[in-house]
C-alpha cells in the first residue's frame, strides 16, 4: 500500500478543500459568522503558491464565497512552495502577506481567527466533541473537506489516479442519512464535485447518519466495521463505490498529516 504523500497534492487539499471550507464554517458556527459580520465591506483574499495553484475567497458581512471578480479591499497571501503552504496550515510557518493597512487588519483580525476556529473544528479534542452542537458542526465541516479532497486525490495523487482509472463514467452520491448529499461526477477517469441533481446517481455510498460519517472520515471508526453492521450502505454500480472508498482511504492519509 502506498503510504507516502505528495506535497503538491497536500497543498492542493489545503488550498481548495481546507481553506475552501471557510464558507461552510461561517454558515455553521456563530462565532465565525460574528467575525465576518464585523466587516464594514467586502474583502477579496487571494491565496497563491508561487508558480502553482491559486484560490480566491471573497468575504462580506453576510458570509464567504469562493471565486468571482475582486471586490472591495484586497489582500494576498503568498506561499513560496507547496511545502511552505503545508507548513503554514500545520502552524510551523507563516505566509507572505501583501496588503495595505485595511488588508492587514483583515488578515490579523478576521482571517487568522477564522482559520484558528476552523482548525479547532477539524482537529477537535475529546472534550469539545462531547458537546452535541460542536460534534455536529465538526462532522459537517470534516465531511465537506473530505468530499472536496476526494476529487483532488483522484485527479492528482498517484494512488488516487490508479483507483480513478478503474472507474467508468457516471455519477456517485455520498449520502448522510436522508438530508445531506454530495455528488461526484466521473468522466474519462477524472472526478468532479457537482451540484446534486434530482436524477438518480449510478451508485451510492451512504452513511447511516452524521455521527457515522464524521467518525469514519476522522478515523475514529472503521469503515469496514460500519459496512459489516449496516451503518454504511453501498448500492448501484459497485465498482464506482469500491474505488471511491479506496480514494477516501487515501484522503485519510493526507488529512491525517
Amino acid at each position: 500500500m502506498l503510504t507516502e504523500t505528495d506535497e503538491k497534492v497536500l497543498a492542493a487539499i489545503n488550498m481548495h478543500a481546507v481553506f475552501g471550507t471557510l464558507p461552510r464554517l461561517v454558515e455553521l458556527v456563530p462565532a465565525a459568522k460574528s467575525l465576518v459580520g464585523e466587516l464594514s465591506g467586502p474583502v477579496t483574499l487571494d491565496l497563491s503558491i508561487v508558480g502553482g495553484t491559486h484560490s480566491r475567497l471573497i468575504f462580506t458581512p453576510e458570509g464567504i464565497r469562493q471565486g468571482g471578480d475582486a471586490l472591495g479591499t484586497r489582500a494576498r497571501l503568498y506561499f513560496r512552495s507547496p511545502s511552505h503552504l503545508n507548513a503554514v496550515v500545520a502552524g510551523t510557518s507563516q505566509p507572505l502577506p501583501v496588503a495595505g493597512p485595511r488588508g492587514l487588519r483583515f488578515l490579523t483580525g478576521v482571517f487568522t481567527p477564522l482559520t484558528a476556529l476552523l482548525s479547532k473544528y477539524l482537529e477537535p479534542n475529546t472534550e469539545d466533541l462531547a458537546a452535541a452542537d460542536f460534534f455536529e458542526a465538526s462532522s459537517l465541516l470534516t465531511l465537506n473537506v473530505a468530499a472536496n479532497a476526494i476529487t483532488i486525490v483522484a485527479n492528482d495523487d498517484r494512488s488516487g489516479r490508479f483507483s480513478a482509472a478503474q472507474m467508468s463514467d457516471g455519477e456517485l452520491d455520498i449520502e448522510v442519512g436522508n438530508s445531506l448529499r454530495y455528488r461526484i461526477s466521473v468522466e474519462a477517469h477524472r472526478l468532479t464535485l457537482v451540484t446534486p441533481a434530482e436524477s438518480p446517481a449510478r451508485a451510492v455510498f451512504g452513511f447511516a447518519d452524521l455521527a457515522t460519517a464524521g467518525d469514519v472520515i476522522a478515523g475514529r471508526e472503521s469503515a469496514l466495521a460500519c459496512v459489516c453492521d449496516g451503518r454504511i450502505a453501498m448500492r448501484g454500480y459497485i465498482p464506482l463505490v469500491d474505488n471511491t472508498n479506496r480514494i477516501l482511504d487515501r484522503v485519510g492519509q493526507y488529512l491525517g498529516k
